[in-house]
C-alpha cells in the first residue's frame, strides 16, 4: 500500500453524530456552517441527504469553536480559517487588536458610567472639551445620504467621501472640509439616516443654488445629489483619533449638546462629523486631531 493510500485510509469519513462529538459542535451548528460554507460535509448521500465529514476537516471545526467562544463573528471566522496559515494567523492578530483596542474604550466609558450614578452628575461634563463657535458661509455640497446602523457605517461612511471628493475632483476639487450630517439617531437600532457632503465651488458671481450646480458633473455617483448647505452658526469641538471611534465619540457629542443648552443657545439643525482637511484618519495616531464634532445654533427666539 502506497503512502498516499494509508493516507487516504487514515482521513476516514465520520457521520455527522461522531463529528459533531469529536468536533463539540451540536447537529444545528453544523447545518449552520454548512449553509453560509464554513465547513460543508465531504459527502451527501443524494437519496438520504445523510451527511458525512473527514476527518481531517476536525481541524477547522475545532478552529471555529474556538474563535466563536471568545466572541468573533462567523463573517471575520470564515475569513481567517480559509487564509493559508500565517495570513489567517495575521488577520486573527489584527482582528484581537481592534477588539482590545474597543474594550479598552467600553471600560473607560462604564467607569465614566458608574462615577455618574454613583455621584449623581452628568458622565460628560461640557467643561472636559474646549468647546467653540464659529461662523460657516453657504457651501453647494455634493452629498449621499443612506439609512445605516452602527455596525454598517464603518464600512459605507469612508468609501461614500471617497466617492464624492472623487466626483469634487472633476469639478476643481473640494471647497471645504468633508462633513457628515446625523439627520437621526445612528447606533445598534436605529439607522439615521446620515448625509456624507463634499463641499464644491461655485462659479465666479454665481449665486442661485440652481445657476451654480449647472456646471457640475453631468455624472455623479449613482445615488448623489447636490444641494446647497445654509450659512449658519455653529459649537464644535475638535477631537483626536482614538475619541473618533464609537463609542467614545458619544462623549463629544454629549458634551456639545450640553454647552448649547448650558449656554443659553438653541440647536438649530442636525449635528455633524466634519473631517479635517489633511487628516489622515486611516494613519493617524491616537492623540492625532482628525475631526470636529459640531452642531449648528442660534439665539433663542
Amino acid at each position: 500500500m502506497s503512502d498516499a493510500d494509508r493516507a487516504a485510509g487514515a482521513d476516514r469519513l465520520l457521520s455527522i453524530g461522531t463529528f459533531g462529538r469529536r468536533a463539540r459542535l451540536s447537529v444545528k451548528a453544523l447545518r449552520l456552517y454548512e449553509r453560509t460554507g464554513l465547513l460543508v460535509p465531504a459527502a451527501v448521500d443524494p437519496r438520504t441527504g445523510y451527511r458525512r465529514y473527514r476527518e481531517s476537516q476536525l481541524l477547522r471545526a475545532r478552529l471555529i469553536v474556538m474563535m466563536r467562544r471568545v466572541g468573533i463573528p462567523l463573517a471575520q471566522v470564515a475569513e481567517i480559517v480559509v487564509a493559508p496559515g500565517p495570513d489567517g494567523a495575521g488577520l486573527l492578530t489584527a482582528y484581537w487588536a481592534e477588539a482590545e483596542r474597543r474594550f479598552g474604550m467600553q471600560r473607560e466609558l462604564v467607569s465614566r458610567l458608574c462615577t455618574s450614578l454613583l455621584s449623581g452628575t452628568s458622565p460628560v461634563p461640557a467643561g472636559a472639551f474646549g468647546i467653540r463657535e464659529r461662523d460657516v458661509p453657504a457651501q453647494l455640497v455634493l452629498t449621499e445620504k443612506r439609512g445605516l446602523r452602527i455596525t454598517e457605517l464603518k464600512g459605507w461612511l469612508p468609501e461614500a467621501l471617497h466617492r464624492l471628493a472623487a466626483a469634487a475632483a472633476s469639478h476643481g476639487g473640494l471647497d471645504g472640509d468633508v462633513f457628515a450630517v446625523y439627520h437621526g439617531e445612528v447606533n445598534e437600532d436605529s439607522d439615521g439616516p446620515i448625509e456624507v457632503c463634499a463641499p464644491v465651488a461655485c462659479g465666479a458671481g454665481v449665486r442661485a443654488p440652481v445657476a451654480c450646480g449647472a456646471g457640475l458633473p453631468a455624472r455623479l455617483p449613482p445615488g448623489a445629489a447636490v444641494r446647497l448647505e445654509a450659512a449658519h452658526r455653529e459649537a464644535y469641538v475638535t477631537i483626536s483619533r482614538a475619541q473618533l471611534e464609537y463609542p467614545q465619540i458619544l462623549s463629544a457629542f454629549d458634551a456639545v449638546g450640553q454647552w448649547i443648552a448650558e449656554s443659553g443657545r438653541c440647536q438649530a439643525g442636525p449635528p455633524r462629523e466634519v473631517y479635517l482637511s489633511g487628516a489622515d484618519i486611516a494613519a493617524a495616531a491616537p492623540g492625532d486631531p482628525v475631526c470636529d464634532v459640531a452642531f449648528p445654533v442660534a439665539a433663542p427666539s
